[in-house]
């Protein structure tokens, strides 16, 4: 009974395989896999709407039987699998197949203690069965789920979208360059392809040139030539790609291959995608309670816009927030002593030395007093300055980005345009400092080249060693700092803050900086000026003035 079961299990497997095949030689020889898309691109303009929805009516239940058929398979599969372990478990003998409603208790109640053993190989032998089926499940599903999100994916066909927004363009790239479309204002507008990239990249065109030649070869083979006389395709041959990501599907790349070797005028074009994975759950913690922050301000002289920060500060409703204000020189020392008088959770110490923002800021640090109900010497620090303005979800996020040991927070501020340009533009009067706050296009700029600005432990910035104190005067030090944490192993959480701005003012640049700090400062105090239109406007005014008068002469010419 045992050999006719599996006979005739056998033979059900065969069948369905002999199908699956004939579908697919059935598919191969009537499209072809090279020829696919090129002929559905080609024939798309001359198939009406009614004959295209019956394709897809027929391709999609050919789809759906394909998938049916090799599910069965695969459950054949695994009861050939469990055939195989009795006939093994038994050496040679015949045992019977696990039965549903199958009972430990009641195969021992029926068979003394010789039943034992025997119950124990089915368990043993139905554990083995269901890890097999979870097995080829697991590895069915995951094919299922890579299929889903290509067929999901715009590559081979387009999407309708709602508005032009919703496009996602390509970044143009080749072995050396890549040309992104993300801009920000402190992104080049080429970049060579370093790191994850590079890795990511090289990758993409790797797998392209195994299928190009596993192709190649196929094709030889098909046409009787001998494969050790087919060219291949290397690196050398890449010409250039595209690629973007699609949030919800993945990566992909359309990427252009011609053979130097063989000097031929054919390219070649290979689709690749890296297709997302399931959604999965890495870790569930709670947030730890909150920490006092200690904001740390470096200044020298900037009374009026101390004075509004103090303002800003202590309309803060956060109370676990302190100050230490690091003062250098004498001028307006004792006019700063006044203002921070006004607070009991503001600290100053002064010296009279040429202002140094890492100097400041590690003697800041080293001047927190561990907190008597802490066990910990550790503090939190913020690390800021005068023109910054912030809320208090920004001190929340402070809190919950930083981490001991483990993360460092590097907020990317908003940072807005002068007000006299941006509101007499737009022939507004100029609003208070409060309702400047306001994120828009034309208001400014998220600044993604500044790194002034972290979230930090006391330790960490301790341990790495903190700001470089050889540089003096404006800029540096903050870049330096934050390239130690790049090559260290603490996260570093880089993301837009809503909650922070820096407020517009003067800047001056004089010529005691270096040759680098003054082309920094330069280039900050433009970006820091207006939008790139409302600068135009600025550089046109004569010809737009020009341009009204102009029309007000016709204007008045028509009405009289």
């Amino acid at each position: 009974m045992h050999n006719s079961l599996a006979s005739r299990l056998l033979v059900r497997l065969l069948l369905l395989f002999a199908l699956v095949t004939v579908i697919s030689i059935a598919i191969l020889t009537k499209w072809g896999f090279d020829e696919l898309t090129a002929q559905t691109d080609k024939d798309s303009s001359h198939v009406n709407p009614s004959e295209s929805n019956g394709y897809s009516y027929i391709l999609n239940a050919r789809d759906a039987e394909i998938e049916r058929l090799k599910h069965e398979v695969l459950t054949l599969r695994a009861q050939l699998v469990l055939l195989h372990t009795n006939r093994s478990g038994n050496n040679g003998m015949p045992n019977r197949l696990p039965i549903p409603g199958f009972s430990s208790s009641s195969s021992s109640s029926n068979n003394n203690n010789n039943s034992v053993p025997g119950t124990q190989q089915l368990q043993q032998q139905q554990a083995t069965h269901d890890t097999t089926v979870a097995s080829l499940t697991h590895h069915y599903d995951c094919s299922s789920y890579i299929r889903k999100q290509v067929g999901a994916a715009e590559i081979l066909h387009g999407l309708p979208l709602n508005n032009e927004y919703e496009m996602m363009p390509f970044n143009h790239f080749t072995f050396t360059r890549v040309y992104p479309i993300d801009l920000g204002l402190g992104k080049r507008v080429v970049e060579k392809p370093i790191g994850y990239r590079r890795r990511d990249l090289l990758e993409a065109v790797n797998k392209a040139l195994e299928s190009l030649n596993r192709n190649h070869t196929a094709r030889a083979r098909a046409k009787g030539m001998s494969t050790t006389d087919v060219a291949k395709y290397t690196l050398d041959d890449f010409v250039e790609g595209i690629y973007r990501t699609e949030p919800t599907t993945g990566s992909q790349y359309e990427l252009y291959f011609q053979s130097i070797k063989h000097q031929t005028n054919v390219v070649r074009k290979a689709l690749i995608m890296r297709p997302f994975a399931p959604l999965q759950t890495v870790q569930l913690s709670e947030v730890a309670p909150s920490s006092i922050i200690h904001v740390i301000l470096p200044l020298a002289g900037r009374l009026r816009s101390f004075r509004s920060f103090m303002q800003m500060f202590q309309h803060l409703t956060d109370r676990r927030l302190q100050l230490i204000v690091v003062y250098f020189g004498e001028s307006g020392l004792k006019e700063a002593q006044g203002i921070t008088k006004e607070s009991d959770r503001v600290q100053l110490l002064a010296l009279n030395e040429t202002f140094s923002r890492a100097k400041a800021l590690r003697l800041g640090a080293e001047h927190i007093q561990p907190d008597a109900a802490k066990t910990s010497e550790d503090a939190l620090l913020f690390m800021c300055d005068v023109d910054i303005v912030f809320t208090a979800k920004f001190l929340e996020r402070c809190r919950w980005n930083a981490s001991p040991g483990k993360k460092v927070y590097y907020p990317v501020v908003f940072s807005l345009y002068n007000p006299h340009v941006v509101y007499t533009l737009q022939g507004k009067l100029l609003p208070n400092e409060e309702d400047q706050l306001v994120i828009s296009r034309d208001t400014g700029f998220w600044r993604d080249f500044g790194y002034g600005m972290t979230c930090q432990y006391r330790s960490d910035f301790l341990q790495i060693r903190g700001f470089d104190e050889e540089i003096v005067g404006w800029g540096g030090e903050d870049v330096m700092l934050y390239r130690k944490y790049v090559r260290s192993k603490i996260k570093i959480i880089r993301a837009t803050d809503p909650g922070i701005f820096h407020r517009w003012h003067t800047k001056i640049c004089t010529s005691s900086l270096s040759a680098d700090q003054y082309r920094a400062c330069i280039r900050s105090r433009a970006l820091n000026e207006a939008s790139h239109a409302q600068l135009g406007f600025l550089a046109f005014q004569d010809e737009i003035a020009a341009a009204s008068a102009s029309m007000s002469v016709s204007l008045g010419r028509t009405r009289s």
